[in-house]
C-alpha cells in the first residue's frame, strides 16, 4: 500500500480575463458582481462593446437571489453570463473568491448557459471613484466592459 500524502493545496492563480474561447455567435451578455446581500447586474453586447447597468439584486439567500436572476435572464435572453471574481492584489483567492466561483457554478447548473469568470479586482473601487450612485451595478458594468474589450 502506498502511504504517499497528496500535495497540500496551492493557491489558485487569478484567471485570465476570458479563460475559455467565446463563440463568435455569442453577442449578448448579462454580467453579475456577486455579493451576499447585493448583486450588481449589467447587460451588454459584443458589437458595441458596452454595458448598461441594471437594477441591483437586493436579496439574501440563494432562493431569493436566483428567482431575481431568473427574471433577468428571461427578460434579457443573453447568449452567456459573466461573473466577476475578486482576488487579493497579489492574485491569491479569498473567501469572496470562492463565493463568486460557487455562484458562477450555480448559474451554469440552473440556467444551462455558458458562464465566463472575469478577474474583478478593483471594480468596486473604480465604480465608487467615478461617483456611481449604485456601485454594485456600476461594478457589473466595469466587469462586463472589461470582458467585452478582451474579445476578438
Amino acid at each position: 500500500m502506498n502511504d504517499v500524502m497528496p500535495d497540500a493545496p496551492k493557491p489558485t492563480p487569478a484567471p485570465a480575463s476570458v479563460p475559455a474561447p467565446v463563440p463568435t455567435n455569442f453577442q449578448t451578455f448579462l454580467a453579475f458582481d456577486y455579493g451576499t446581500k447585493r448583486t450588481g447586474v449589467a447587460s451588454g453586447n459584443r458589437l458595441l462593446q458596452s454595458a448598461t447597468p441594471q437594477s441591483t439584486i437586493k436579496a439574501e439567500g440563494a432562493d431569493a437571489r436566483f428567482a431575481q436572476v431568473e427574471a433577468r435572464i428571461k427578460e434579457w435572453q443573453p447568449d452567456a453570463l459573466v461573473v466577476g471574481v475578486p482576488y487579493h492584489p497579489d492574485g491569491a483567492p479569498h473567501e469572496n473568491t470562492r463565493r463568486a466561483q460557487k455562484f458562477a457554478r450555480q448559474l451554469r447548473g440552473r440556467f444551462n448557459l455558458q458562464v465566463f469568470e472575469v478577474d474583478e479586482r478593483y471594480s468596486t473601487t473604480e465604480a465608487l471613484s467615478s461617483g456611481a450612485r449604485d456601485a454594485d451595478a456600476a461594478s457589473a458594468c466595469i466587469i462586463l466592459e472589461q470582458f467585452l474589450r478582451s474579445l476578438p
